[in-house]
């Protein structure tokens, strides 16, 4: 009994599984295939090469599988060989329990390119279990005066097996009152019932003991035995009889423990205690003793726990009813129990892909199969996945999805992807199941780094400290990664003459740039070049990006006086006529700066003078003008000293030494003046500024004498024609009162002149001193003094 006991638990383990399993094929049908239980692990089963007509090169090439139900491996496959092999023990009472056939349904999963293949594995029976009885002595209580031919049931005994294997016939032991007739239920099952033969006299014999055995249709047979004790009592001419003899009872398989499912009654005509009827179930199985349980006096049926339609779909068991004389009379109930929508759907996954590279076509992600126990609209499905993303659900045979890609994926768009496969039964509520694959896409480099500028434009102060960091350039990639980790460099400057590796470098990590060394502005004002940015990736991708360095001016240079130079062996002297009116130009300071803006912008101030309120100088153009008339108590020799300083923070100066000698006129000889002593402090001679200053001079003086020579001819003629003393211009010979006189030296602006004879009566002409009209001045005289030319 023992054994029995065990083969009846693993036949309900399993049950439920095998009801719900489906027999539909996927792809081409494989099978059937058979083997017997018990066998062992590694037993032949058949070869799928054949079956399926491949090469076993491509089993191995195409990945071929098998799948079980509820993923439990029973069977592996060789792929060296493409046998199909017994993986595990297999106990056909576990698995299937009552049913048969007992079938294993499988699939063969053939991945490149995908394909399905249906197949079912049955498992033989083998006499492995004896029959058993649950009780090891039954008790009966027959009264003496029953009618020979009278039967009196026993309880079955239970045999795990099925078929020929199972429970064949019941024998009795030796004895003359009593043989065992062996009957069949509707469910299959065969139990014993007692015939009385002889006439019982309880005088003769109160009680009988027999022994019952059970045997299966094994080879060798197996059998299972119990003892029944007949107790023989007084008369009692009634039995119990029931109102019908077959209750037929639907309850939902959701009803509660203690739910009624029927109430039973039976009548009794004796009287006193043998008309007192008890019920009972009679030869219940263990699954119905769990199940239900009788009320003895009402003979209420109620659930002792909840029913499974999944599990067991209906019940069939006997109601006794036993009145006081141990007569007994008996009804079947057939308890169906009715499918509720209390099983969601199942999601079962067979393969599964992630990482998916990037740029990928169409990629199979995942294989999975969806099910449900229950059964009727419960059980039928509908399976889809979320809306807007690059992903398609395809449906095949036998419930079997596949999730696969609709296109290329782009890593850098979407770096993960979470896949909601939701499957929905389309019962009453619906139950719906969730199962979320996590998608991970990886990255291939397909992306160049980028720079944040397409250029780059960096300041930095001359005399500049070495090393000085100057600027960042930075890119940035889409990839992931050694795909996305970025190396900058210097690219090779476009103009050879630029030496560009002693004036820049870069830090490859970060791409911070350093100037190697002080930068000059006076030398150097702006630079160009191309860093490039390269990532790690294979094949390596790499973009540019312009820098333009411009270097920012201090004020590093003293202002240069270019007229009247300084570092002359002997000063230099201008004449001033005592006839000069007020305002009168004696010379002009000429003066430039190297550095530039506001570092270059000059003004012109007078220090010292031997007479100090007779000169002045314009702040902004250096030009040098007498204040008022000149008197014959003014000295003749002056000696001025002016400061040049630029507009720089701090500002920087020169100074201007000029010697003025007071003539009466310019027919005066010239004489150096011996006490005007050098000035000390010149320094020495530079040779390059003295040349040009000289070159200057000599061009601007010939000019000069040629125009007085040519206008003074021009006046000799008109002097006779002109009765008038003034000043006058024929018409025809000139285009204006102006004469220009451009300089390409190295005064920044031209000047012009006006000039023109006083005439008298006397016939003689005395020349005019000229007047300058000057431009805008710009740099190193930088103003228009146009309306403040003094009129002589």
């Amino acid at each position: 009994m023992e054994t029995a006991r065990m083969c009846n638990l693993r036949q309900r383990q399993v049950l439920a599984f095998f009801v719900l399993l489906g027999v539909s094929g996927a792809g081409a049908e494989l099978g059937p295939y058979s083997i017997e239980e018990e066998t062992e692990r590694g037993s032949f089963v058949a070869n799928l090469g054949k079956d399926l007509g491949v090469e076993l090169a491509e089993i191995s090439s195409r990945r071929a599988r098998i799948i079980s139900q509820e993923n439990k491996e029973h069977l592996q496959l060789n792929i060296q060989s493409g046998d199909l092999l017994i993986n595990e023990k297999l106990d056909r009472e576990e698995l299937c329990g009552p049913i048969e056939p007992c079938v294993l349904h499988f699939q063969v999963l053939m991945e490149n390119p995908l394909e399905v293949f249906q197949a079912e594995l049955r498992v033989m029976d083998i006499n492995d279990c004896s029959p058993v009885f649950s009780e090891r002595e039954m008790i009966l209580r027959i009264p003496e005066n029953s009618a020979l031919g009278n039967t009196f049931p026993l309880n079955n005994a239970l045999d795990s097996d099925v078929e020929i294997n199972n429970i064949q016939t019941y024998r009795l032991s030796s004895n003359s009152h009593f043989l065992v007739v062996t009957s069949n239920r509707s469910d299959g099952r065969k139990y014993p019932e007692l015939v009385l033969q002889k006439e019982l006299d309880r005088e003769e014999e109160p009680e009988l003991r027999l022994t019952l055995t059970a045997l299966d249709g094994g080879s060798p047979p197996r059998s299972g035995t119990a003892h029944v004790l007949i107790e023989v009592v007084d008369s009692n001419d009634n039995a119990p009889e029931f109102q019908q003899p077959t209750y037929r009872v639907q309850i939902p398989e959701n009803s509660p423990a203690g739910s009624l499912v029927l109430t039973v009654s039976a009548n009794d005509l004796d009287s006193g205690d043998n008309g007192k009827v008890l019920y009972a179930l009679s030869r219940p199985s263990e699954d119905i003793s769990k199940t239900l349980e009788v009320n003895p006096v009402t003979g209420e049926i109620q659930l002792r726990k909840e029913v499974d339609f999944e599990t067991i779909p209906s019940y069939e068991v006997d109601i006794k009813a036993t009145d006081g004389g141990g007569l007994s009379g008996k009804c079947t109930l057939l308890l169906q129990v009715v499918d509720v929508n209390d099983n969601a759907p199942e999601v079962m996954i067979s393969a599964l892909t992630s990482p998916v590279v990037e740029n990928s076509p169409e990629t199979v992600l995942a294989v999975f199969r969806i099910n449900d126990r229950d059964s009727g609209e419960n059980g039928k499905m509908v399976c889809y996945i979320q809306e807007n993303l690059p992903f398609l659900l395809k449906p095949s045979l036998d419930n079997f999805y596949i999730l696969m890609t609709e296109g290329a994926l782009d890593r850098e768009s979407r770096a993960e992807y979470n896949i909601t496969i939701t499957v929905s039964d389309l019962g009453t509520p619906r139950l719906t199941t969730q199962h979320t694959i996590t998608v991970q896409v990886s990255d291939i480099n397909d992306n160049a780094p980028a720079f944040t500028q397409t250029s780059y434009t960096m300041f930095v102060h001359e005399n500049n400290s070495p090393a000085l960091h100057i600027g960042t350039i930075s890119a940035t990639d889409l990839d992931s990664g050694s795909n996305a980790h970025i190396t900058y460099s210097l690219l090779p400057p476009q103009d050879p003459q630029l030496a560009l590796a002693t004036l820049i470098s870069i830090n490859a990590e970060n791409g911070q740039l350093f100037a190697l060394r002080a930068l000059d502005y006076e030398a150097l004002q702006a630079f160009e070049f191309h860093v490039g940015a390269t990532d790690q990736g294979s094949p390596a991708l790499s973009s540019q990006a312009l820098v333009r360095v411009v270097v920012l001016d201090d004020n590093d240079n003293e202002p240069f006086v270019l007229y009247p130079l300084q570092n002359a062996s002997a000063p230099y002297t201008e004449l001033l006529p005592r006839a000069a009116e007020p305002g009168y130009l004696i010379t002009k300071v000429v003066a430039v700066d190297r550095d530039s803006g506001q570092n270059a912008w000059l003004s012109f101030q007078l220090l010292k003078a031997t007479e100090p309120g007779l000169f002045s100088v314009w702040a902004h153009n250096g030009e040098v003008r007498t204040t008022r008339l000149l008197s014959e108590r003014d000295v003749p020799k002056h000696r001025l000293l002016l400061l040049v300083k630029d507009n720089g923070d701090p500002p920087r100066s020169a100074s201007v030494t000029l010697h003025v000698l007071l003539v009466d006129g310019f027919s005066q000889p010239y004489l150096p003046l011996p006490d005007v002593a050098h000035n000390p402090a010149q320094g020495e001679e530079d040779v390059l500024t003295l040349y040009l200053v000289i070159a200057l001079a000599s061009v601007s003086s010939l000019f000069l004498v040629s125009v007085l020579l040519f206008v003074g001819v021009r006046l000799c003629r008109r002097a006779r024609e002109t009765s008038l003393g003034g000043c006058s211009v024929p018409e025809g010979h000139f285009p204006g009162h102006l004469v220009d006189v451009s300089g390409t030296g190295t005064l920044s602006q031209s000047y012009q002149y006006e000039v023109c004879l006083m005439g008298g009566s006397s016939g003689t002409s005395d020349f005019k001193f000229l007047k300058p009209i000057y431009p805008e001045v710009h740099a190193y005289g930088s103003q228009s003094n146009s309306d403040e030319n003094p009129t002589f």
